[in-house]
């Protein structure tokens, strides 16, 4: 009998998927670079013929049925290309690579090419959840060559995490390269999402002098309300635990790490001219927290604030409308970026469709993005604009203006927090002061501006050091 699929690489998230496919009805063949691998994964699932071991690339090739459909979990990157490369001659036209990893989008758009001018097809998948929700269902995220979609969906579909609707977080995206942004700004919007939590905890914590019963309790209440997501579940449970007399949290080293994703999401939205500020923030603030060797000597002789926060009188309502608006702007820049994308690369991405994949499996599901679903039902250019997120901005603005100002005052770093309230601040403004940045360009460089009264598309030039005539560009 020839498998359903096959899958290459057997780490924890490829394991997890393999069984997560053969408990949904799949056989399927699988296949690790290093054979004891292979061999211990196959002792430790027993004797189910719905997992074939494969030793080989050809004998996993030789498994499947036709046209073969191959799950690649490996890493991001060299490895990839190799395991293609590898591929390649053992498979025929109509013969489907799919990439479920965390590759860089560009790649993933040269590959698909190669593969296509070799009568192959490619699939980019990004998959959401870690390794339970790989196991369980995970969010997935495919897109890539059209053709193979009619031949992949129903095992995909299967195997994904349903929202509270049923509907299936897996649908198609687009083009070459589609599905892997989707995942990358996902990824980055995760980013945000982790870093206004860690701030809030470090209000309470450092601000108001709470203990761990005390915020685990508040993220636990938020977890009820519009806040409602697994980063705020997991929070409160985290806060929780504790180990030979001591929060486990404490214990900790305070110096995050990152893989790329959100640093990639970052460069892509500079490379589009998008202000996706926060999620730029929190990639910073995590290169700043692994600077602690630097950071612990700088401590002893910078000056500056460190106290508590003077009026606590419902600052912790205000700490949640702070995280709640600028949680809001994160994902409205995240959007903004993937329209631009959309726009620039021809993948006609469906915003709405997005976000209702966000919904369950993946690391950022929230009640929230129901929300931005609906928005997008509305067509608005921006969700800043669409009447639910303006009225539960201009709700959380107070508190939000409020934790900024006094996180100040207390020297306690609030990055997104700030910049997410500079952005919308600067959102609203109709005039802002980048007419003097384009005098000035003018000036050194003769770069030239538009002007007020005359339409867009039209450039002048001053002649500043000659007494200020001005000459139509």
């Amino acid at each position: 009998m020839s498998s359903d699929i096959g899958l290459i690489g057997l780490g924890v998230m490829g394991q997890n998927l393999a069984l997560n496919f053969a408990d949904h009805g799949a056989t399927i063949s699988v296949y690790n670079r290093t054979t004891s691998v292979t061999e211990d994964f196959a002792a430790g699932v027993g004797d189910r013929p719905d997992v074939v071991a494969c030793r080989t690339i050809e004998e996993l090739v030789a498994s499947l049925s036709r046209p073969r459909r191959i799950v690649l979990m490996v890493a991001a990157g060299p490895p990839v290309d190799a395991v293609i490369s590898e591929l390649r001659p053992h498979l025929e036209p109509g013969d489907i690579v799919i990439d479920g990893g965390n590759s860089l989008f560009t790649d993933t758009i040269r590959r698909t090419t190669q593969l296509e001018e070799a009568g192959l097809l490619m699939v980019g998948c990004g998959v959401s959840g870690g390794e339970e929700g790989a196991r369980h269902g995970p969010s997935m995220m495919p897109g890539g060559s059209a053709e193979a979609w009619p031949h992949i969906s129903d095992l995909f579909q299967a195997v994904a995490a349903d929202a509270p609707d049923g509907t299936p977080c897996c649908d198609w995206l687009g083009p070459d390269g589609a599905g892997h942004y989707v995942k990358m700004v996902h990824n980055g919007i995760e980013y945000g999402d982790m870093q206004v939590i860690a701030e809030a905890y470090n209000l309470m914590k450092v601000g108001l002098g709470l203990d761990h019963d005390e915020m685990a309790a508040i993220f636990s209440e938020w977890d009820q309300g519009v806040l409602d997501s697994y980063l705020i579940e997991i929070t409160a449970e985290i806060l929780a635990v504790e180990q030979g007399g001591e929060r486990r949290l404490e214990a900790i080293l305070d110096a995050a790490g990152q893989k790329g994703t959100g640093k990639w999401t970052v460069i892509s939205s500079m490379e589009l001219g998008q202000p996706t500020t926060l999620v730029a923030e929190a990639v910073y603030a995590r290169i700043v927290s692994a600077f602690k060797e630097s950071r612990t000597a700088a401590a002893g002789v910078l000056a500056g604030p460190r106290q508590p926060i003077a009026d606590t009188e419902g600052f912790v309502e205000a700490i949640r409308q702070a995280l709640y608006a600028s949680k809001i702007v994160s994902y409205a820049q995240g959007f903004i970026q993937l329209k631009a994308a959309s726009d620039e690369h021809g993948w006609d991405l469906d915003l709405g469709r997005i976000a209702k994949l966000w919904r369950a499996g993946c690391i950022i599901r929230a009640r929230f993005l129901d929300d931005i679903s609906d928005a997008f039902s509305r067509h608005p250019d921006n969700l800043l604009v669409d009447p639910f997120f303006t009225d539960a901005l201009s709700a959380a603005q107070d508190g939000w203006r409020r934790v900024v100002a006094a996180a100040v005052e207390a020297g306690i770093p609030v990055p997104a927090y700030s910049t997410a309230l500079a952005f919308y601040d600067a959102f609203r403004s109709e005039r802002l002061p980048a007419n003097l940045i384009q005098a000035q360009r003018d000036y050194f460089g003769a770069h030239t501006y538009e002007r007020v009264d005359r339409p867009r598309g039209e450039h002048f030039h001053t002649l500043w050091t000659e007494g200020g005539g001005e000459e139509p560009v």
